[in-house]
């Protein structure tokens, strides 16, 4: 979007022109009709303009709900913008941290500023964009947020006021590509260095590696949400740097702070349940305290699953009834489907080399027959196969 399909869009006629495109179908096999449909009225820039826009409004449901309809976006900024229970539970955090200002750096169309008024803070967006700063603005003001500011500044430069709270949301993908090294961001991490602030948290890849962080000291949180990693959260303190995995988008916000040290946890040939850990406990470092607290066992010293005879009950983890396993070999494997009259398969692997497309080529399951899930993985460093109950399966949750 540049200023020009903003300044139509919040118009009058782009206002009543996206309210009369509600109901239309904007798919991408309908856009070409509809666009010179609605070239009888405006230009092909206007047009092109509202179809994207309703079809933003559309994908953006999932993440802001009905207030999609009110809102306007860019494409590169949705796909930027946070789940909507980590903006929440973020939000949260800041409050219940005592914060009552807060500065969004790099707050693109403001979905994190939006989060952090509807808590009762007062926030200043701070983006490059001139832009996406009237889209923030704009965004603020459809949801009558007016403790939301917004302006035009180069964070690089350092922050134009104070605030008890530096919320700092770099760009992390460059020509549809993701950036993962901390110094790649755009602007790059090291930017918070040159701020005055009380408490900057960052938001960072999932995958960061910790090792470009630890000089920031702190909490790394690994952020969780229906089963999916969704962010990492660096708020920056004292060294040395720890890791915690946290819960969101089910009820209470869970959370599990690394120990310094934890015990380890033996390793077991495959019992009754094979356990795949939450992946936030895996990359706060939490596999084997998990294992500990559910009584299981690893099943390679090197891979993030977990098994045990009972039954685990725990948030932290989704569990699968073992009904077989064997040492990997693929003709045993074809046979073992065979006599089973196993026609549908769901393939899972960590730490094997065969891929789950080319075992399903190998298996040429018909779609018939019984349902399984099969895990390839190593135990004790060796290559094995487990042979699981689907998740929907009475007893197969965790």
């Amino acid at each position: 979007m540049d200023s020009a399909d903003f300044a139509f869009l919040t118009s009058p006629t782009g206002i009543a022109a996206l309210a009369d495109l509600t109901a239309e179908d904007v798919s991408e096999s309908a856009a070409l009709a509809l666009i010179t449909r609605l070239r009888k009225t405006f230009t092909r820039q206007q047009a092109a303009a509202l179809v994207e826009q309703m079809r933003l409004r559309r994908a953006a449901t999932g993440k802001f709900g009905a207030d999609a309809s009110r809102m306007l976006f860019t494409r590169d900024a949705l796909e930027q913008a946070s789940d909507p229970a980590v903006r929440a539970y973020r939000a949260a955090s800041a409050a219940g941290a005592g914060a009552h200002t807060v500065i969004d750096a790099c707050c693109g169309i403001g979905s994190d500023v939006l989060a952090f008024a509807q808590a009762g803070l007062d926030v200043l967006g701070l983006d490059l964009d001139p832009v996406r700063v009237a889209i923030a603005r704009h965004n603020a003001a459809a949801l009558g947020l007016p403790n939301a500011r917004f302006t035009v500044h180069d964070v690089t430069r350092g922050l134009p006021e104070s605030a008890d709270l530096v919320f700092f949301d770099p760009a992390r993908r460059a020509d549809g590509r993701r950036i993962y090294h901390v110094e790649g961001y755009q602007p790059p991490l090291s930017t918070v260095r040159n701020w005055e602030a009380q408490r900057v948290w960052a938001k960072l890849s999932p995958g960061v590696d910790l090792s470009e962080t630890a000089a920031y000291g702190g909490t790394v949180e690994f952020i969780s949400a229906d089963g999916a990693l969704k962010e990492a959260l660096l708020q920056i303190g004292a060294l040395p740097q720890t890791t915690s995995a946290v819960l969101v988008g089910s009820g209470d916000v869970l959370r599990w702070d690394a120990a310094p040290r934890d015990a380890g946890i033996p390793v077991s040939e495959p019992q009754a349940w094979l356990i795949e850990p939450d992946p936030a406990i895996i990359r706060a470092g939490l596999v084997q305290p998990l294992g500990a607290a559910l009584g299981a066992s690893l099943l390679d010293p090197e891979i993030a699953y977990l098994t045990s005879a009972a039954r685990p009950e725990s948030p932290w983890g989704r569990a699968w009834r073992i009904v077989d396993w064997m040492p990997f070999n693929l003709k045993a494997l074809k046979q073992y489907v065979r006599t089973r009259r196993i026609g549908r398969i769901t393939v899972k692997k960590r730490g094997h080399a065969m891929t789950p497309e080319a075992l399903l080529t190998a298996l040429k399951p018909d779609g018939h027959g019984d349902e399984r899930v099969i895990v390839l993985t190593r135990h004790a460093g060796r290559p094995v196969i487990v042979v699981c109950l689907p998740l929907d399966s009475p007893s197969d949750a965790c």
